[in-house]
């Protein structure tokens, strides 16, 4: 019994990267590239030729139209068909952006095929995909439109031990990380919530109950 096809298109303006990756997808049985596009503009016309496509592979950033209009549009004009950021972006007002456009899941680019093909078996088959990047919560929390920051188990327990006379270095090695894994949770969590300093993030968990004294 032959395996069905997943329809695809790429949408990325950098010509060797789309190509390329035309060409690894095209090595796996159960994916079909119907056609390549720049950007979301080249994207709108040629779509209407392709009503088969099931999943679009999307770039963030490109001229003239980008990832997120032309998200937002496929989602308005072809709601069936699912869209899988793919980008070099690890950033959260990316991935929020793309997930609030309609995008189903974000990957980096870095990732491998494997992991890419497991990323579009499981869009086609859900019509999301969540990983590292994109927990559950995040898509619930953007689903219901709630404005609060979301935070992984992890970043709680990184500010639970904010709040003590720890280094970071003696941080990272209670949890069992490298030191540069602590720098992410602090970047991440400075940009989450715009401050800059340990001493407000030790501020905003005591007032908003996130750890305990």
């Amino acid at each position: 019994m032959s395996t069905p096809l997943i329809s695809i298109a790429i949408v990325d303006d950098h010509t060797l990267f789309r190509s390329g990756l035309a060409s690894l997808l095209d090595e796996f049985d159960e994916i079909e590239v119907l056609f390549e596009g720049v950007n979301g503009q080249d994207l709108q016309n040629k779509i209407k030729n392709y009503p088969d496509v099931q999943l679009i592979l999307m770039d963030i950033n490109m001229p003239v139209m980008d990832g997120f209009a032309a998200t937002k549009w496929i989602k308005e004009n072809y709601p069936n068909i699912n869209v899988l950021a793919l980008s070099m972006l690890e950033d959260e007002k990316a991935i929020i952006g793309m997930l609030k456009a309609g995008a189903g899941g974000y990957m980096l680019k870095e990732s491998t095929p494997l992991e890419l093909l497991a990323a579009i078996k499981a869009i086609t088959e859900k019509g999301f995909f969540v990983n590292d990047l994109v927990s559950g919560r995040l898509f619930v929390a953007i689903k219901d439109g709630d404005s609060k920051p979301v935070f992984s188990i992890r970043e709680l327990a990184f500010l639970q031990h904010c709040a003590s006379e720890l280094t970071y270095r003696e941080i990272a090695d209670i949890m069992n990380v490298s030191p540069r894994t602590i720098d992410n949770y602090r970047e991440s969590l400075f940009a989450k919530l715009n401050i800059k300093s340990r001493t407000g993030l030790v501020v905003y968990a005591i007032k908003n109950d996130l750890i305990v004294i």
